[in-house]
């Protein structure tokens, strides 16, 4: 049977004009997330320079680098959105039958552009709202930083509207906005139902809504945000722009820019052949060993870690580095994303930790007690990685690669000093004050540049014409990241909103089992919030609720805060609703269902190592004076 398609169809003249509007204006998009890229690293690299070398504070960078950081964002999360690059679960579609995955493919658009089309006019609002409010150091309207969210949004629209337009049927189009109408119909008129069921409601919206929409193949920042608009237009009488004032808040921390500056700094140390001589001297002390270049990834994570105050951007500045050199040397993407989500898990441990920082100033932590305190249990937790590794691949066969003389060793030592300095330079940069953990990126980006160039004179092995699509690339996969932490921000504000927090506090205070019991109390309910908050949310929205409860039973302030940082990062990198797992994948560039049954045995892993935390508090306190 013939398929009808829509007037748009890809070879309709008025498909070819959607397509030529489109990519015109995503042409003008991409252009400018680049300038917005290069001008943050410029404006947060002018700060460090005033501050440290000149002593003259610029009281204005860190408010401008804010105002355009949002913008970089939106941007950046429209051309994902036009790249297909917008993370998803796409498993069970790709398992139908064409016609059938086509429809689901329908439906995904369908639904962003109905999302999308419904949260416009509240991002319009929400920015005419900032308008009166100006900056302090600058004296500029805040409206002109929120205006990035209607701009973003209506390009998001255009650019879904126009994949559509060329994709689509006109049967999967008539069919998947029959049952958008006929699920939206259902539900609005149980609304009343949905109300007088109580909290219970949030199981509709919020496991089965984006249980659907995820299972259907919708980008998973979609999802979230699908199901927060409808519980909120459906079930509460809060007005509709809080969806996007929560995104707002959610994208604009400015701790988040190390997100697209890392990813830059890691697409900066693969071209610069930094990260070549990094791997080769790795792969000449271990390249030998079965599973040797897993642990130059984790050990590669351990050395970030911590530094940016996101996991997302943890990973971010290792993964691009090192990804290309270790799939050149056998390893396979799902294994490398499962590692790479397992060890991003464990590194908010590692001082120096902006969420740790968080816990100190709105629990009344001691700071320098968290800092020491973290480091055993990071140890604990990266020995059940390595354990893991180690059972994997003592069966495979032994590597080809020879034992490297100790010439070799030393010589490949030599070329990879700049790149092993690199780590030490971010890590003594954030810890000596020269840089703070958002402004040190920009230390390592431009110390690539410079060595990258230097080392270019002798090897001429830049390639200047990936220089722009690889600024792209970040500003793409940067707001893919963030609108996936916008969206859930949203989400979880409205889940506090509910009063499912308070609920949640009375039913962790009555477990029985005094101490312990309310510690694994405590880590099942930090595993669920890390699959949907990162961590600095979930601290400040928890922890001054939690910790007090904690003392009252005796548990020492630095072993509970290990237990919940730890939780948080097994439940932010669990599948399937862990934020931070599709967080990986899109970094690593693999789909989620090819890391999802990779990733079990290291969450087992971490799981034990979180027990043994939970059960012997001297590996929290024990080095505490």
């Amino acid at each position: 049977m013939t398929v009808m398609t829509m007037p748009a169809a890809s070879g309709h003249p008025l498909a070819r004009a959607f397509g030529l509007i489109n990519r015109t204006v995503m042409r003008l998009t991409e252009a400018t997330a680049v300038l917005l890229l290069v001008t943050e690293t410029a404006i947060l690299l002018a700060g460090v320079v005033s501050r440290y070398m000149l002593d003259n504070p610029l009281s204005w960078s860190d408010e401008l680098a804010s105002m355009l950081f949002i913008w970089l964002s939106m941007l950046g999360a429209v051309l994902a959105l036009d790249r297909g690059e917008h993370m998803r679960l796409s498993a069970v579609v790709n398992r139908l039958p064409s016609n059938w995955r086509g429809w689901f493919e329908t439906m995904s658009a369908l639904v962003v552009c109905v999302f999308v089309a419904f949260i416009i006019l509240p991002a319009w609002q929400h920015a005419a709202e900032q308008m009166p409010i100006t900056t302090p150091a600058l004296s500029l309207p805040d409206g002109w930083r929120a205006a990035a969210l209607p701009v973003g949004i209506v390009l998001m629209f255009v650019a879904a509207v126009a994949r559509m337009a060329q994709r689509t049927t006109l049967r999967q189009f008539v069919t998947g906005l029959a049952v958008l109408l006929a699920i939206g119909g259902l539900l609005w008129l149980g609304r009343s139902a949905l109300t007088d069921m109580g909290n219970y409601n949030l199981v509709v919206f919020f496991v089965v809504l984006v249980g659907f929409c995820v299972l259907g193949g919708i980008p998973i920042a979609f999802a979230f945000g699908t199901a927060t608009f409808a519980y909120l237009a459906l079930t509460t009488h809060a007005p509709l722009l809080i969806v996007v004032s929560r995104m707002d808040e959610g994208m604009s921390g400015l701790v988040l820019l190390a997100v697209p500056l890392f990813v830059l700094l890691g697409g900066l140390i693969e071209l610069s052949g930094l990260a070549r001589s990094l791997i080769d001297f790795m792969a000449a002390l271990l390249g030998h060993v079965r599973g040797g270049l897993q642990y130059v990834l984790l050990g590669a994570m351990f050395l970030v870690s911590g530094i940016s105050g996101s996991k997302a951007a943890d990973m971010a500045a290792v993964a691009p580095a090192l990804f290309p050199e270790m799939k050149r040397h056998g390893s396979k993407p799902e294994d490398l994303v499962a590692l790479l989500a397992a060890t991003g898990a464990m590194t908010e441990t590692i001082p120096p930790s902006l969420v740790m920082i968080t816990i100190g100033a709105v629990c009344s932590v001691s700071i320098s007690a968290l800092f020491v305190g973290g480091l055993l249990p990071a140890c604990v937790a990266t020995l059940a990685i390595v354990a893991v590794c180690f059972v994997r691949t003592r069966k495979e066969p032994r590597p080809t690669a020879r034992r490297a003389s100790f010439g070799e060793i030393a010589r490949k030592l030599v070329v990879a000093l700049p790149a092993l300095a690199l780590p030490l330079l971010i890590r003594t940069a954030v810890i000596e004050g020269v840089a703070t953990a958002t402004e040190v990126s920009t230390v390592g980006i431009l110390y690539t540049v410079v060595v990258g160039l230097i080392l270019n004179l002798f090897h001429k092995q830049i390639d200047f014409r990936r220089v722009y699509p690889m600024l792209v690339d970040s500003a793409a996969l940067s707001g893919a990241i963030l609108l996936i932490i916008g969206m859930a921000t949203a989400m979880a504000w409205a889940l506090t909103q509910s009063g499912f927090s308070a609920q949640l506090v009375a039913v962790v205070q009555s477990m029985p089992g005094g101490a312990t019991g309310f510690l694994f109390a405590s880590m099942a309910v930090f595993i669920v919030l890390g699959s949907v908050l990162e961590g600095i949310p979930a601290i400040v929205l928890f922890g001054p609720l939690l910790f007090p409860v904690a003392r009252a039973l005796g548990i020492n302030d630095v072993h509970y805060a290990m237990v919940v940082v730890l939780s948080m990062g097994v439940g932010l990198f669990a599948p399937p609703l862990g934020v931070g797992f599709y967080t990986a994948c899109a970094i690593g560039k693999v789909q989620p269902e090819s890391a999802m049954n990779r990733i079990w045995a290291y969450m087992a892993a971490l799981v034990i190592a979180l027990v043994v935390v939970v059960l012997v508090p001297w590996i929290s306190v024990g080095f505490i004076h």
